[in-house]
């Protein structure tokens, strides 16, 4: 005998307004999960840990028999908070999912739907959301779109010049922000990187605003910014765009990554991220580096990284590139933004494009 679940696919989820339960363990919802979803997990993170052991080391069945033997227990706790969502909500229909849309949601489906809660249980999971923003970033790579790429030497403000030129309705892709990370050794200090399939997700939602831009303003970003790959039509795009290169003084460069960092603030995090440093110097530099930072000398210790490794490492990274790029030089963030914006602008009017972009 079966029980009938009522079930919503997730192109008519994104049409409608609905409270979303995400009923995976924190973890999986933490490395993802659907925008304005509540959590209620049916399993700690260890509890799912156990009961994916059994199930390959024993049989479904057995894991079957833990995981009700779990779910018994938590029962009455979740039922109240279901309870407090239907509360909370005015009765609006609650969609819920997890990872495939089986076992997990369909049984708190058909258990609350039996005592008239209003809830539905979305056809595929999450795993439907994940294969909709795959199908449309590979519709999206196909897309013939000009990139204009910001480029330069650490610290010459290009992602701060981004944020503004965002905020003022260029169509940019900030990648660094997408991905949580600022793309260096010590880029995940103080942030919360995202995960490969949060990544995505973002891209994907910036992609659908710029849907109608002629073009593309990104930062010339290597094949990995921390644990995240980019695309390849993004890196294409890089390596085929109008380029736009940075140059600041060594003394700006200095005060922008200082200012961007906050050693002062995550100064333990600082000296264990940069024992990494450690296979990638000379040892007497190494130890010169590590000294700076130790004695909290930031602003010699980010003068010796920058002209002894990633200088250097950005230098040899330009030399591969075969077509021309256009200087410009900053003193600071408020007029290398205006400098950047003129450069923009002169570039996408020869191109034959208004130069404001509303998006």
């Amino acid at each position: 005998m079966s029980v009938k679940v009522p079930t919503i696919s997730i192109e008519e989820l994104l049409k409608e307004k609905v409270i979303l339960v995400d009923v995976r363990s924190p973890a999986e919802f933490e490395e993802f999960h659907i925008p304005g979803a509540i959590n209620i997990p049916l399993f700690s993170n260890e509890e799912r840990a156990k009961i994916g052991t059994i199930y390959k080391q024993v049989g479904q069945k057995q894991a079957i028999e833990l995981g009700v033997q779990f779910f018994s227990k938590k029962l009455p706790e979740i039922f109240q908070q279901f309870q407090k969502v239907v509360n909370e909500n005015d009765h609006k229909n609650i969609v819920v999912y997890c990872w495939r849309g089986g076992m997990r949601s369909g049984t708190i489906v058909s258990f609350l739907g039996s005592i008239k809660f209003p809830v539905i249980q979305l056809e595929g999971g999450i795993r439907s959301y994940r294969k909709l923003i795959q199908k449309d970033l590979d519709e999206f790579s196909k897309i013939q779109k000009r990139f204009i790429v910001l480029e330069g030497n650490t610290g010459t403000h290009k992602t701060e010049i981004l944020k503004r030129l965002q905020q003022e309705n260029y169509p940019t892709i900030n990648l660094e922000e997408l991905a949580g990370h600022r793309g260096s050794i010590f880029g995940a200090i103080g942030l919360n990187p995202n995960s490969q399939k949060e990544f995505e997700r973002k891209l994907w939602q910036r992609l659908w605003e710029l849907k109608d831009a002629p073009y593309y303003i990104i930062e010339a970003e290597s094949k990995r910014i921390g644990r995240i790959v980019i695309p390849d039509f993004i890196l294409k795009g890089k390596e085929q765009g109008t380029r736009i290169h940075i140059v600041s003084s060594l003394e700006s460069r200095i005060k922008a990554i200082c200012d961007t960092y906050r050693f002062h603030e995550f100064h333990e995090q600082f000296v264990a991220a940069s024992t990494a440093l450690k296979k990638r110097l000379k040892p007497e530099l190494f130890q010169e580096i590590q000294d700076r930072l130790h004695h909290k000398e930031y602003e010699q210790f980010v003068k010796l990284l920058l002209e002894n490794y990633y200088d250097p490492k950005y230098h040899y990274a330009q030399e591969k590139y075969e077509t021309p790029a256009r200087i410009v030089v900053i003193e600071g963030m408020e007029d290398g933004l205006d400098i950047i914006k003129n450069e923009i602008n002169t570039i996408v009017e020869k191109w034959g494009i208004v130069p404001t972009i509303n998006v």
